[in-house]
């Protein structure tokens, strides 16, 4: 295995410093998580010539298993898969009505299924956040539609300089056409493509952050295998080009980075003298706080993600930490649309799946109920016959988050009921393709007899959004030198997967702050 190909840019992921902070220092730039806005933000910062630290919930990524991988796979989930759960929660908890979580044992793993009164919210726990647990989908939105989410935002500037700066840090490629029609890892995508063509819906090939030269020679057995070898939401071994080896690897090269690890921040609040306080739990591997710190910052630049910069935002403002927030903040949530669906039929859909997406069903035009499709793998390694969608739509339900006095929670107000929105777009294209296709919905894989996975959300979005929490470029107001910088600050949806526009709104609100704010 040893001789096996690795990426070119693999030991560039290696470099990122270890120093936790200490109780009483003080620093610069305090960036609360390292996903794609926290990524941004410390890359540019660090080329500014400020010392930046990033406070990281989760663990760096570094360290093998007793497996010799650092992350384990879909089909034998352990410790590392969860965050500080006993069971796993996975998307598709059934197979023919059957449960089928398994007992792990409780460890801060990668992936996080947070749960709220009518859902779940899948978020990534590690350097590099969501970058590491998603399926690399790297989709620039539609031009119309981020027009109408981002009405403040120029879209002449994001369209020719910040989605091209985004995609470009990112490492986005496209897949090999050509491969991709004889692969034997994507013959699930040609069929869902050609049942969808069929009925008449158009399909799109989808941008990756994974190497698709390393995916081909794990198909041709030159290469460690990764997206060949089940390894999705449970982090990639090998050709996923996540933040760690990108923004944050080049963050980390400028020697001005400093990023602490199992730290989870409970406070802020202004300073005596300036700047803000910032208090924070230190955390063990089975989550137990074992030590407490707090640190001084000049500056806070909130990247804790939708859920967790809402949630920690919420309730300084009702804690009186920050109590002139604006009520915007906590306002404005939603799930981007999401709804999962699977189909059943006669079709040969492969024992071989890549776990990276490479194609789309594109019927966001249609009035009635606009739907973007990723066509999802199904690596089970076995013969299914299952076609597996992940529908993004475009729902107008909006949730807020909300300090609960009595429990010391932050509750969302999400109903089970927003959700029809989006079942109702996909099924119109569903029902379609099932109609000419001649096959039928699978029931068995989101309960005992469910059709959708309504109750879980990959692309949380809001909660502090852009033009009504902060200003037209993440600052808080009434706060000199507190922003938001992750999707948070996109209103609800945004119709794609959406790191690719968190990342570009970051470069476009960085730009801004830097040059104005820290000039």
């Amino acid at each position: 295995m040893g001789a096996l190909a690795l990426p070119s840019w693999w030991t560039a992921a290696v470099a990122t410093p270890r120093k936790a902070l200490a109780a009483g220092d003080h620093v610069p730039a305090l960036v609360i998580g390292s996903g794609y806005g926290g990524a941004v933000a410390a890359l540019r910062l660090t080329q500014a010539g400020i010392a930046t630290h990033i406070v990281e919930m989760g663990q760096s990524w570094t360290t093998p298993g007793s497996d010799g991988k650092i992350f384990c796979d879909m089909l034998n989930p352990d410790g590392r898969s969860y965050w500080l759960r006993t069971k796993t929660d996975q998307p598709l908890g059934y197979f023919l009505g059957i449960p089928v979580n398994k007992t792990i044992p409780k460890y801060a793993g990668v992936l996080d299924s947070e749960s709220f009164a009518a859902t779940r919210i899948y978020q990534g726990r590690g350097v590099g956040g969501g970058s590491l647990v998603n399926g690399g989908m790297a989709v620039t939105p539609k031009r119309a539609y981020f027009e109408e989410v981002l009405p403040s935002v120029n879209s002449d500037e994001m369209y020719t300089t910040y989605f091209p700066r985004a995609n470009a840090g990112l490492g986005v490629n496209t897949i090999d056409q050509a491969w991709f029609e004889t692969t034997d890892c994507y013959q699930y995508t040609r069929v869902s493509r050609m049942r969808a063509n069929n009925a008449g819906y158009a399909t799109t090939f989808l941008p990756n952050v994974y190497d698709f030269d390393y995916m081909k020679r794990e198909a041709a057995n030159q290469a460690v295998r990764s997206a060949l070898a089940s390894e999705v939401i449970y982090g990639n071994n090998y050709g996923k080009r996540s933040l760690d080896k990108t923004y944050l690897a080049a963050a980390a090269a400028t020697g001005r980075l400093t990023i602490t690890t199992l730290h989870t921040v409970t406070s802020v609040s202004p300073a005596t003298g300036g700047g803000y306080t910032v208090a924070m739990n230190q955390l063990d591997t089975s989550g137990n706080t074992v030590a407490t710190k707090t640190v001084t910052a000049d500056r806070v630049f909130f990247a804790a993600g939708s859920v967790g910069t809402s949630k920690l935002l919420v309730s300084m403002k009702a804690q009186g930490k920050l109590p002139n927030l604006p009520a915007a903040v906590g306002q404005g949530w939603g799930n981007n649309g999401n709804v999962m669906v699977a189909r059943a039929g006669l079709d040969l859909t492969g024992s071989l799946e890549s776990g990276m997406p490479s194609m789309g069903i594109d019927n966001w035009s249609d009035p009635n109920g606009p739907v973007f499709a990723e066509i999802a793998p199904f690596p089970a390694g076995i013969e299914t016959w299952i076609n597996l969608y992940l529908a993004i739509t475009k729902n107008p339900n909006r949730a807020a988050f909300t300090f609960n006095s009595s429990t010391g929670k932050v509750d969302l107000s999400w109903q089970a009921s927003y959700t029809q929105p989006s079942i109702d777009a996909a099924k119109r294209v569903f029902d379609a393709i099932n109609k000419k296709a001649g096959t039928i919905y699978r029931t068995d894989l989101f309960g005992v007899y469910k059709t959708w996975g309504d109750d879980f959300v990959y692309h949380p979005l809001g909660g502090c959004v852009l033009g009504k929490a902060t200003d037209n470029y993440g600052r808080v107001p009434g706060y000199s030198g507190l922003y938001v910088v992750d999707g948070s600050l996109v209103p609800g949806s945004i119709g794609v997967n959406p790191f690719v526009t968190i990342t570009a709104l970051a470069e476009r609100n960085m730009a801004k702050i830097i040059s104005t704010d820290l000039a």
